[in-house]
């Protein structure tokens, strides 16, 4: 198991600007705004040659009993027993507060070791703060800009003799542009959690993992972050990513909320099937729609869920009136999964991580050559294509370019004259044909070369 350092220290001394320096992308949001990180978040952090687990946490703060502050707190608490060691925070441009005095004693209680870190310490006033941390006790204090890199090697120093070595095993990421469905079978799902405020995305991965991992609150926003967890479900592994709420544009004013937005869509990027979630008494609003838009767009397998099921009373044929509403307002991804859950109770979970590996399949799925051709040429017969300022459009043949998502290119004459509508009735036989319900499905259209295009009439 990797060895692994909690980041810890009061809210705005540089906490997630040093875990991103270390993981080597900016995975942690990070802003002039103090709290901005509320859950505890993972990453595998390099430094030279030294690798490890390192964990982001919300800033030590003092909060009342059952508060979202008390409540981060715990997270912190959490993230210091699962560590081998710590890595105390401060601002050495502001020097020592009576919070830091009081937090260095918290991190001494808990028995591990401790790597005093100044961060901010470019410059005069940094070096001033930075010698002042010598009275917490806690060591030599390592000067460093987290921001700017510096430092970085006196870190590796104070670090090595903490972290154990490791072997020089690769453990590069795949490329998975286009994947067979066995490997495809065999890797983690990487899922995306995707929602209005409040739909209830953080409860619901909470119940995936048995236990509070993730932040929640009546209030809405209370998740900034997009935070990867590991879940295993039925013997399969799922990489979940829960995200902040997405609003309307125009309702987006404040900076940091731009930033959690922009976050988790890049989750979405990130991920190969999106579970949009709705809640059960305002689905299918307009920014449902929006969102779902968002995935198509994006060409990720999606999963509706249709959460807090357990607050709607019960009809006859609700859930088969949920499959219609769904087709009505979303025909891009017609047939799309649909569950009704209670991530607070724990229904429908079963069905919804069934549902999600199903759309991981389809949109794994390569669809066999012989098919596709017969396909093909019984959909042309059914219904040809129109005719365009008296001319026939030709369509001469359809072939499979790639999965992730069911991706095609359509060899034909006139590209630019094939109406938008007839492109639909193809896509749409497609999924009825081949069932694949929900997935996004790409036509792009290629003019076949002309044999006699160099030849140049002859004069009259």
């Amino acid at each position: 198991m990797s060895f692994t350092i909690a980041i810890i220290g009061r809210p705005n001394v540089g906490k997630s600007t040093l875990f991103n320096r270390l993981v080597g992308q900016k995975l942690a949001l990070v802003d002039d705004e103090p709290g901005v990180t509320r859950d505890r978040r993972e990453g595998q952090a390099k430094l030279y040659d030294l690798d490890f687990t390192i964990i982001d946490t919300a800033g030590l703060d003092e909060g009342a009993k059952g508060s979202l502050t008390a409540r981060m707190q715990e997270q912190t608490e959490t993230a210091i027993e699962l560590a081998d060691a710590l890595m105390f925070v401060i601002d050495a441009r502001v020097g020592l507060t009576p919070t830091d005095r009081a937090f260095a004693d918290f991190a001494r209680k808990a028995n591990k070791p401790v790597v005093l870190v100044a961060n901010k310490a470019e410059g005069k006033h940094g070096e001033i703060g930075a010698m002042e941390s010598y009275a917490l006790g806690l060591g030599d204090p390592v000067q460093i800009s987290a921001e700017h890199g510096e430092g970085m090697g006196d870190l590796h120093e104070a670090l090595s003799a903490l972290v154990p070595e490791t072997s020089d095993e690769d453990d590069e990421i795949e490329d998975d542009e286009d994947i067979s469905e066995e490997e495809a079978a065999q890797r983690p799902i990487r899922v995306a959690i995707v929602g209005r405020p409040n739909a209830g995305k953080s409860t619901l991965i909470n119940h995936l993992l048995g236990e509070e991992r993730l932040l929640t609150s009546p209030e809405a926003g209370t998740t900034r972050d997009s935070i990867a967890v590991e879940i295993t479900w039925q013997g399969r592994q799922f990489r979940v990513f829960d995200t902040a709420g997405l609003r309307r544009r125009s309702r987006i004013e404040e900076k940091l909320e731009k930033l959690s937005v922009a976050d988790a869509l890049r989750a979405v990027r990130f991920a190969e099937v999106v579970v949009m979630m709705m809640d059960a008494q305002n689905k299918f609003e307009e920014q449902d729609l929006r969102i779902a838009d968002l995935i198509e767009r994006e060409g990720r397998a999606i999963v509706l869920a249709v959460n807090k099921w357990d607050l709607v009373e019960r009809k006859p044929n609700q859930i088969s009136q949920l499959r219609t509403d769904a087709d009505h307002w979303l025909p891009q991804v017609k047939g799309a999964p649909i569950v009704a859950v209670s991530g607070l109770m724990g229904e429908g979970i079963d069905r919804l991580m069934t549902a999600i590996q199903e759309a991981y399949a389809v949109w794994n799925r390569r669809l066999p050559t012989s098919a596709l051709n017969r396909w093909f040429e019984q959909a042309i017969q059914a219904n040809p294509p129109p005719a365009v300022s008296g001319r026939r459009l030709k369509l001469n043949y359809i072939t499979q370019v790639k999965a992730r998502p069911p991706s095609f290119v359509l060899f034909c004459s006139r590209a630019d004259a094939i109406p938008r509508s007839y492109l639909r009735y193809l896509i749409n036989s497609l999924r009825e044909t081949f069932d694949l319900p929900g997935t996004p499905i790409r036509i792009t259209l290629r003019e076949k070369a002309n044999p006699f295009a160099h030849k140049r009439k002859r004069p009259s």
